[in-house]
């Protein structure tokens, strides 16, 4: 990836980059109402329609069919959660709380506890000593080499696509966010309970007005294809050939985010879907830039464009992409590595 020369930029020119973004950091309640109403109502919608497809006793296969747009609109509504998240979709920050615990509970996702996990992630990404909370695990070759055989298995298993992108995905969203984790706080733990109980509420009275098995015929496949498309997002957003990691001591926050998180250049109507987080360099950049605003933010400053894009053939190396080697300074494969003995 191309970035600006030298590996800890100056003051200067981080100066330039901050000020030139500032203009796009301000909230616009007229894109955030029509996102709303592009998204959401749409997105209900094919719900109806896949419930009269059951009912009507259509073939499943129809029924999918509608899953997989209602998915990507699936995505969206969790976009429109994460800039809620950062306070980036509305100026009043009573709103974004509003529509994140809205939105976090139609997409299984407590918000006040993903919240701060995901406030760790954005301080702390491409940090080797601070790593653990809110990302991928990864690990580097010399940390891989020394574990013994079990948790070497252990790492191999994690890092198949299988389980990360295919059975990872929904054990998250159905069981993982509906457990508080260790050492939260209580708000945190609030979120938690409250999402559960409004997703128990919203599982009853569906199951109510047109049956249980209605709905996981149709919430699951929803899930399933949102939720593995979401978590691939999120993995080649920080885990690609070339990106950033350091030691604190030489870590840099801007570099981190230009050169650590990828450009994920994607059709248009891909980008309209995954609200534009494909263009993750300049999110992370600066967080409070709402999603409606991050194409013209790139378009406008020129050390945007110097990053070079992933598409999404180039980003399927990024599955090969599985420890960081400190010493070449980038990701390698398990195949890479030469043999080695196994500890006992």
């Amino acid at each position: 990836m191309t970035v600006m020369a030298g590996t800890t930029r100056s003051r200067e020119a981080k100066s330039h980059i901050y000020k030139a973004i500032s203009t796009h950091m301000q909230a616009q309640l007229s894109k955030a109402a029509w996102q709303m109403l592009n998204t959401f109502l749409p997105y209900f919608a094919l719900w109806g329609l896949m419930v009269i497809t059951i009912r009507q006793g259509l073939p499943y296969w129809v029924t999918l069919l509608l899953a997989i747009p209602a998915a990507g609109l699936h995505i969206r509504i969790f976009i429109f959660f994460h800039d809620c998240v950062h306070g980036s979709f509305f100026d009043s920050q009573r709103a974004n709380r509003i529509l994140g615990y809205i939105s976090g509970i139609l997409t299984f996702t407590p918000f006040e506890q993903w919240r701060r996990s995901h406030a760790i992630h954005h301080a702390t990404v491409g940090d080797l000593d601070r790593r653990g909370t809110g990302d991928v695990w990864t690990l580097t070759v010399d940390e891989y080499l020394a574990l013994p055989t079990w948790k070497r298995a252990l790492y191999r298993a994690y890092r198949n696509p299988v389980i990360l992108f295919l059975i990872g995905p929904v054990l998250i969203f159905t069981i993982g966010h509906r457990i508080p984790h260790k050492g939260s706080k209580r708000i945190e733990q609030f979120s938690v309970l409250f999402t559960d109980l409004a997703l128990v509420a919203l599982i009853g009275v569906a199951s109510l007005t047109f049956g249980f098995r209605t709905y996981v015929l149709i919430q699951l496949p929803i899930l399933f294809i949102s939720g593995s498309l979401g978590v691939w997002m999120f993995y080649v957003q920080h885990q690609f050939d070339g990106g950033y990691w350091a030691r604190h001591e030489a870590w840099d926050p801007l570099t981190a985010s230009l050169a650590g998180s990828s450009y994920y250049k994607l059709p248009r109507v891909l980008q309209w879907f995954t609200g534009s987080i494909g263009l993750h360099h300049v999110h992370h950049v600066q967080p409070r830039i709402p999603n409606y605003n991050l194409q013209d933010c790139n378009d406008a400053v020129p050390e945007f464009r110097t990053i070079e894009p992933l598409t999404i053939r180039s980003s399927l190396r990024s599955l090969r992409m599985n420890l960081w080697d400190e010493t070449r300074e980038r990701f390698v494969s398990f195949r890479s590595l030469r043999p080695q003995p196994l500890k006992s």
